[in-house]
């Protein structure tokens, strides 16, 4: 279902995945610095998604600027959570590359301001851009350590933008639950020798959806 979402002036092209069951809990998801919400990676997880009864927005937002993605998404988040063909429970914001970035920021700002009501339940990074290919000595992991709510990160453990030493040791610094899934030589777009990239996206969907559902299912408990 194509939707746009207003944005200031201008809108927002989202699409749902909708699951043939009504839905209780969803996911926003957005892409990296390149491409758009067509991203195939996105493509994939949303598809995967939504054939295992979890709602997935994914919208796009071409701005390069972290505080206006930031912004964005909030919009998209605050849309959802207004929308009445959608009721949902809560929902878990994830993110590719600098779109992880975005979502990390936004659950931190709301978490500072208080507007945390708990709609939003966790934060999926999908190749966390930790710091800038070979300037490993400025990390962009500020937003990380102030978050509360559940984290999976999914990354190529040879990915130029995430250090798998550099991650592991921002994870053992986190006070959210967390979890990373290394994807073995998978570099920052996840592109791994000798593996198709359906073979390599089904890992991660797979990843994905059973952490999701581990997290809801311990909430109901």
């Amino acid at each position: 279902v194509k939707v746009k979402i207003p944005f200031g002036n201008k809108y927002l092209d989202a699409i749902f995945s909708v699951p043939e069951k009504k839905s209780t809990y969803g996911v926003i998801l957005t892409h990296g610095a390149g491409g758009d919400m067509n991203f195939p990676h996105l493509l994939s997880l949303a598809a995967y998604l939504a054939s295992h009864g979890i709602l997935c927005l994914r919208f796009t937002c071409k701005g390069l600027n972290v505080a206006y993605r930031t912004k964005a998404f909030k919009t998209v988040v605050e849309y959802l959570k207004l929308s009445d063909d959608y009721k949902l429970y809560g929902v878990f914001l994830a993110g590719r590359s600098m779109g992880s970035r975005a979502a990390a920021s936004l659950i931190r700002q709301l978490s500072q301001n208080d507007d945390d009501d708990d709609f939003i339940r966790g934060l999926i990074c999908l190749s966390y851009p930790l710091h800038r290919p070979k300037l490993q000595s400025k990390l962009r992991d500020e937003d990380l350590l102030f978050i509360r709510c559940p984290v999976l990160f999914v990354s190529g453990s040879a990915d130029e933008m995430c250090e798998k030493q550099l991650l592991e040791g921002v994870a053992s610094k986190m006070k959210a639950p967390k979890k990373i899934h290394w994807i073995d030589k998978g570099n920052h777009g996840m592109a791994v020798k000798g593996r198709t990239t359906d073979d390599v996206m089904e890992e991660i969907n797979a990843q994905v959806f059973s952490w999701l559902r581990d997290n809801v299912e311990l909430e109901h408990k």
